[in-house]
């Protein structure tokens, strides 16, 4: 027995490539993380309940940030000194757009936070829609402002340039110009481009017909730059061109805050109020990641549609791979973590 042992100890180990290869673990997938915050409170009739949504907002920015009073929270998303812009979807009205007991409920946050009220903007492309949306007051009521991004004019040392050529309008800033390249850029609004140092979008849960949903890489991308009637008449136009102008430094550079609101998900319609095809849904949904929210808004929206009885909507969804290409968020469910509260 000894000797045996004797024999194996004295025994040549065996050569490297025959040793086992060393475990390792799969490679962990990016993760996005979506905070929803739900309650039933939040509608009547289709009216939000602005004191359940402030609630609603101050719990997703709780979970959203893992602080523990309302001032730390926002302070961890934006700085008392910073000009922060509040992206809004106007164009639909209070009903179907952006709802302002949202944006009231955020701004409110924001002066508890210590930001002088005059540090922040709600924003959208055209004044016109802000005032009928109801902005004007919301904002004379907190001394914020209100801007648009047509109305501050465009920065033409800031540009998105494409082959597709625009017919332009008025408005925009190479209308009524001629020559080679006119109407082949989109040129950034001086609000975005040299104003505003932070981006909080505030984005509805709302179809759009090419788009998919009239969400946050939409509504902050195409909100913020002119001539973009080139790209509205087809979803091809708008996979390349909406993930392109949203990956503008200006944009994705200074995305503080996405926040999806789901009080209501309107599933047919674009930019007109039907409710007869919306369903009340009661959520906010927070995250940094604006692909993330979108995609779960198109996930929403076709299981609403199904649930109505209304045939598929045929888009294609390479907007939202291409925006994940450019790595401006993630655009698979599986890699979508949501936590209800």
């Amino acid at each position: 027995m000894w000797i045996a042992l004797f024999v194996l100890l004295l025994a040549p180990l065996p050569p490297a490539s025959a040793a086992a290869p060393p475990l390792t673990a799969a490679p962990q997938l990016p993760q996005a993380r979506v905070v929803v915050v739900q309650d039933a409170q939040a509608m009547d009739a289709f009216t939000p309940q602005p004191g359940v949504v402030r609630g609603m907002v101050e719990r997703g920015i709780l979970s959203h940030t893992g602080k523990t009073n309302i001032a730390a929270a926002w302070r961890a998303v934006v700085k008392t000194n910073d000009l922060v812009g509040l992206k809004v979807f106007s164009a639909s009205g209070h009903t179907s757009g952006t709802r302002p007991s949202v944006v009231a409920a955020v701004v409110e946050g924001l002066i508890a936070a210590g930001l002088p009220p005059k540090n922040i903007v709600i924003w959208d492309r055209q004044l016109v829609d802000l005032r009928i949306a109801g902005y004007y007051e919301l904002a004379a009521r907190y001394g914020v402002r209100v801007a648009s991004a047509a109305s501050a004019g465009w920065d033409e040392q800031t540009y998105y340039e494409n082959s597709l050529l625009g017919n332009l309008i008025w408005g925009d800033a190479e209308f009524g110009r001629k020559g080679d390249g006119i109407g082949r850029k989109s040129f950034i609004s001086k609000l975005v481009a040299r104003e505003i140092t932070w981006h909080i979008s505030i984005a509805p849960l709302m179809n759009h017909n090419h788009a998919g949903v009239s969400g946050h890489l939409y509504s902050l991308a195409f909100g913020s730059v002119d001539n973009t009637l080139r790209f509205e008449s087809t979803s091809r136009a708008l996979a390349e061109a909406v993930p392109e102008v949203f990956a503008l430094p200006a944009i994705c550079d200074r995305l503080a805050l996405c926040i999806t609101d789901a009080l209501i998900c309107q599933y047919q319609g674009e930019q007109r109020t039907l409710l007869h095809y919306a369903t009340p849904l009661n959520q906010l949904r927070f995250s940094k990641d604006p692909v993330a929210l979108d995609t779960l808004s198109l996930a929403e929206l076709e299981a609403q549609r199904q649930k109505a009885g209304i045939p598929t909507t045929k888009f294609s969804s390479d907007l939202y791979k291409n925006a994940a290409l450019l790595e401006l968020g993630i655009n698979d469910a599986r890699q979508i973590r949501m936590e209800i509260k």
